[in-house]
């Protein structure tokens, strides 16, 4: 699992970006490494959530 150290949201724009051809005005930079981190810290929650051995996935989401 990668630690919150090792995940710079500055690289990922910088190589997401291009790959999805999504253009970021130099303005709105700031902005979108912001969300980034704020995403890295929600996902690190949901992975570090302890599951039991016996968990299964769920075949078929049903809300």
């Amino acid at each position: 699992m990668m630690s919150e150290s090792q995940f710079s949201p500055s690289d990922y724009l910088d190589a997401a970006a291009p790959l999805l051809q999504l253009p970021i005005p130099p303005e709105a930079r700031p902005g979108v490494i912001a969300n980034l981190e704020r995403l890295n810290e929600i996902a690190q929650l949901v992975l570090e959530y302890p599951l039991p051995e016996s968990t299964d996935p769920a075949p078929v989401f049903e809300p």
